[in-house]
C-alpha cells in the first residue's frame, strides 16, 4: 500500500517538525508553505512603536503572546532591551506550544487547558477583573481583533506589540504541479499517487490556499481531506466551499499528525 502522501503548508521555517513527524508516522509529507513570516526590522515602518512598547515592558501587568513566532521574535527583542526580565509581569499564551516554548526560554506563562485560540484565552479567571490592567499583545501585523477588543470591553488598556509580518508566497501553476505530483522526485514515467489531505493551521494560511485555487484553478483541493485546528477555522473552510473539513484537536504538530492519519485509516476501512 503506497503511503498517505500530506500537504504541509506551515511556514518553511516550522514545517520541518511536523514533515518529520509524518514520515515517523508512515506517512509521505509533501511541503507547500502557504505564510511567509519576516520579523519587523529596525528599517520599517512601525519599528520604532514597537521598540517603545518593549522598552515599557515594566509598565504592564500582563504579556500576552499570541504564537511560537511571537515568542521568537518578541523574546529577541525583550533581551535587547531588558537584560532581566520586569519585576511584576504576569505572562500569557495561546496554546500549549506556545507556553512550552516560553517555559524553555525561563519564562512561566499562563495558557488556557481548554482550547487553542483567543476564545479560550478570554475564559482564563485571570482576565476576567482587570479593569485597573495594562496589557501588551505580542503578535504579528494584523491578527485578529477579537483578544483585545474583548479585553478592552472589560476595562483594560491594550496595546499591541507587531512583531513580524505574515505574506503569502507566490506560486506559478508549474510549481504547484510540480510539488503536488512529486515530478522532481518521479520519473516521467511514473505518477505520483494524489494527496490524501492538506493540513492547515491558520485561517489566513486557508485564505491562501483558496486564493491558490482561485487563481490557478486547483479545484481538486475542494474536495481533498483538509485538517483544521479548530471549529473556527472549520467554519470559514465551509463557507470557501471546502467538502470534507476534519477538526483536529489542536494545531499542535501530534494532534494534526494524529487526526490526520486516523482519518485516512477510517476512510481506508470503508
Amino acid at each position: 500500500m503506497p503511503k498517505p502522501r500530506i500537504l504541509v503548508t506551515r511556514p518553511s521555517h516550522q514545517a520541518a517538525g511536523q514533515a518529520a513527524l509524518l514520515e515517523s508516522l508512515g506517512a509521505e509529507p509533501v511541503l507547500l508553505p502557504l505564510l511567509e513570516i519576516k520579523p519587523v526590522e529596525a528599517s520599517d515602518e512601525g519599528f520604532n512603536l514597537l521598540k517603545s512598547r518593549v522598552m515599557d515592558l515594566d509598565l504592564y501587568h500582563k504579556v500576552i503572546f499570541i504564537s511560537g513566532n511571537a515568542v521568537t521574535y518578541g523574546i529577541d527583542l525583550i533581551d535587547q532591551y531588558w537584560p532581566q526580565l520586569p519585576v511584576g509581569v504576569e505572562w500569557l499564551a495561546i496554546g500549549r506550544q506556545t507556553a512550552a516554548q516560553l517555559d524553555s526560554l525561563g519564562i512561566t506563562a499562563t495558557q488556557s487547558p481548554d482550547g487553542y485560540d483567543s476564545e479560550a484565552l478570554l475564559a482564563l479567571p485571570q482576565l476576567q477583573q482587570i479593569t485597573t490592567d495594562r496589557i501588551l499583545i505580542m503578535r504579528g501585523v494584523g491578527g485578529r481583533k477579537t483578544l483585545a477588543e474583548q479585553l478592552s470591553q472589560r476595562g483594560a488598556r491594550v496595546d499591541y506589540a507587531d512583531l513580524y509580518r505574515r505574506t503569502a508566497p507566490h506560486y506559478t501553476s508549474a510549481q504547484i504541479s510540480s510539488i503536488i505530483s512529486n515530478t522532481s522526485n518521479n520519473s516521467a514515467s511514473t505518477r505520483a499517487e494524489p494527496l490524501s489531505a492538506v493540513l492547515i493551521t491558520s485561517g489566513e494560511a486557508l485564505n491562501n490556499l483558496t486564493q491558490l485555487i482561485t487563481e490557478h484553478n486547483f479545484k481538486q483541493f475542494l474536495h481533498t481531506t483538509l485538517v483544521v485546528p479548530s471549529a473556527r477555522v472549520a467554519r470559514i473552510a465551509a463557507e470557501l466551499g471546502y467538502t470534507r473539513v476534519i477538526t483536529a484537536s489542536g494545531p499542535d504538530n501530534q494532534a494534526m499528525a494524529e487526526t490526520v492519519l486516523s482519518t485516512i485509516d477510517m476512510d481506508d476501512r470503508t
